[in-house]
């Protein structure tokens, strides 16, 4: 086995038990858990989006504005417009915003952009995180 192929295993190992170590963590949390895991997720893409352009990797900048919009639209989904209808309604303002300024982002390799997705979520993620979860 040569170095390349070494790597390329070690790479493909790692990744394996990264996967398995995130779908543990989702089979055991509880759905406030969830919702900050999503925006963990999302800032981490929107770091990814910011360093791929920094590097001018454009195929890993559309991977990872494609997952970060992913995740955006789970965090809409997960939305109850039923309780909380005002809060409702601006968080997903907020999200719909959020998902249009990533592309512009995409479109312009403009990190400035970024930094304010990154500024608003961490805002409604440290928010979140302060509220005392429900007991399930």
């Amino acid at each position: 086995m040569n170095l390349l192929e070494h790597d390329v295993n070690a790479q493909l190992a790692i990744k394996g038990y990264s996967d398995v170590k995130v779908n543990a963590a989702i089979a055991s949390a509880c759905p406030h858990e969830l919702i900050q895991m999503l925006y963990d997720g999302l800032l981490e893409r929107i770091a990814q989006v910011k360093g791929s352009i920094e590097q001018k990797n454009i195929e890993l900048k559309g991977v990872k504005v494609n997952q970060a919009v992913s995740i955006v639209l789970g965090l809409r989904d997960a939305l109850d417009q039923k309780q909380g209808y005002e809060l409702s309604s601006h968080l997903d303002g907020l999200y719909d915003y959020v998902m249009r300024q990533l592309w512009q982002a995409h479109l312009k390799n403009d990190p400035a952009i970024l930094d304010e997705c990154t500024y608003l979520i961490t805002q409604v993620s440290e928010a979140w995180r302060a509220i005392k979860p429900q007991q399930y």
